[in-house]
């Protein structure tokens, strides 16, 4: 199969069994995008011969044809059965993200948590809870050196106190089991003063912050419980903690409703700010009048290509920006393996609640159908869920099979697609039609890139 495409006035084709992309004259885009699938040299003068002139029809014919001998082209689909029987050397947990804050300061009018609390009591998660879980990751992440842990809410820094003492029991458990702990932490950033600044930088690997854009964007759905908005202080404190970081990783991350379609505006101006690491997210579910449908898609498409493009200039100029979705590894990517498993969430990645409740991932967490044991008894799974979730891959959903952006995408966000579905086989058209067009986006970035730096 082979997706060939324009944007930003290149012609791109990419192979999609064997990853590779090509930078295209017209013709040759031509021939590739008539036929996908079936390509055939007397088809494609016979389609083109008049528009283009058969002799220059035969030569990207040729050229077709060469690249198709070198399986850079038309390349025969990946042997399932190999490919499924690869899946099932699980070689352990990876990571846990751990839900130290069931309660948050903050009411975000879109939150995924009923605003902190999914759907349950607040509570905050006790250090017993949190040295449990990460023992229990030491001890079944089979022979990965490297584990990681995501200290989540909620708000995780109204636990900080609890933070702290998992970090260094993580430190013991690094000795103990011949393992290296990397940490994280998402925050709302409100809570962020001089101590916490100075202890995440020294002390996790990476940090999330959540910042929507522009001031009155952000405000309208991310403020305190007596409506004030938070914009200012995440600024603030946000900048204090990159500025200090010393080049360790970080990502700003906004979330983008059907009231802000102009999303590309709020990436540019978290740019503006002084960042470099910025990602807009899609709001997640249906029913709330701020919720993306299907009317919104061909706006949000347009977008994704007017921000790449936004993007692509502003690098040329001799800036620094990195678009979460934007950003594809051509040469030093996934393995095959990963590219059709995605996250691992339920059988490598687990979630886990204050109480010590795993879930398959952090979006399913409050949800007692998803409940998979706990980390006091381990894996308690009568319904097979880690099964389900392990089974649930690109070769496994009907959808899948036929996308080229199948390798790319992994199928999508298991989460999204039972939420909007009910079903995690069935994944959300809405979410695969955005993350297509990031994925040309990507591509077209790539592609540029390298043409201008030859």
């Amino acid at each position: 199969m082979v997706h060939a495409f324009e944007m930003n006035g290149l012609y791109i084709a990419v192979d999609v069994n064997s990853g590779s992309v090509h930078s295209l004259d017209r013709i040759t885009y031509e021939i590739l995008k008539a036929f996908p699938d079936n390509f055939s040299a007397d088809r494609a003068i016979q389609k083109f011969g008049d528009k283009f002139g058969v002799d220059s029809v035969k030569e990207a014919c040729r050229e077709i044809e060469q690249l198709t001998e070198q399986g850079m082209l038309y390349s025969p689909e990946l042997d399932e059965a190999v490919l499924l029987r690869q899946l099932e050397n699980n070689s352990g947990l990876k990571a846990l993200c751990l839900h130290v804050a069931h309660d948050c300061n903050l009411s975000c009018e879109y939150c995924f948590a009923s605003k902190g609390s999914y759907c349950s009591e607040r509570r905050l998660m006790p250090e017993e809870v949190a040295f449990k879980a990460m023992e229990y990751l030491a001890q079944n992440s089979g022979n990965r050196k490297n584990i990681e842990v995501d200290f989540f809410g909620g708000e995780p820094l109204i636990n900080f106190e609890v933070i702290k003492k998992a970090v260094d029991y993580g430190k013991e458990l690094e000795k103990r089991y011949n393992k290296k702990f990397y940490f994280t932490i998402t925050t709302n950033g409100t809570l962020l003063d001089r101590e916490k600044i100075g202890y995440i930088n020294e002390n996790m690997d990476n940090v999330v912050i959540s910042l929507d854009g522009r001031k009155s964007i952000h405000d309208a759905m991310r403020y305190h419980r007596n409506g004030e908005g938070s914009y200012d202080e995440i600024v603030d404190a946000a900048r204090k903690l990159v500025s200090s970081r010393g080049g360790k990783s970080y990502y700003i991350r906004g979330t983008f409703t059907n009231r802000n379609l102009d999303f590309a505006e709020d990436v540019f101006h978290i740019a503006g700010l002084g960042f470099e690491e910025i990602s807009i997210e899609p709001v997640v579910g249906r029913g709330q009048p701020f919720h993306i449908t299907d009317e919104h898609i061909p706006v949000i498409l347009d977008e994704y290509e007017r921000l790449a493009k936004r993007i692509l200039d502003y690098i040329k100029a001799g800036n620094k920006l990195r678009f979460y979705h934007f950003n594809i590894n051509l040469y030093g990517g996934p393995c095959v393996q990963r590219r059709v498993v995605a996250c691992g969430a339920g059988f490598e990645y687990l979630a886990v609640s204050p109480e010590g409740h795993f879930y398959p991932c952090h979006q399913f967490v409050g949800q007692p159908q998803f409940i998979m044991g706990d980390v006091f008894r381990g894996i308690d799974d009568p319904g097979g869920l880690s099964d389900q979730f392990k089974r649930c891959n690109i070769l496994t959903k009907g959808k899948c099979k036929d996308c080229w952006a199948k390798y790319f995408c992994s199928g999508g966000c298991h989460a999204n697609a039972y939420f909007t579905n009910g079903s995690i086989d069935i994944p959300n058209e809405l979410a695969c039609a955005m993350q297509r067009k990031r994925i040309e986006c990507a591509l077209m970035m790539e592609v540029a890139l390298s043409l201008e730096s030859a």
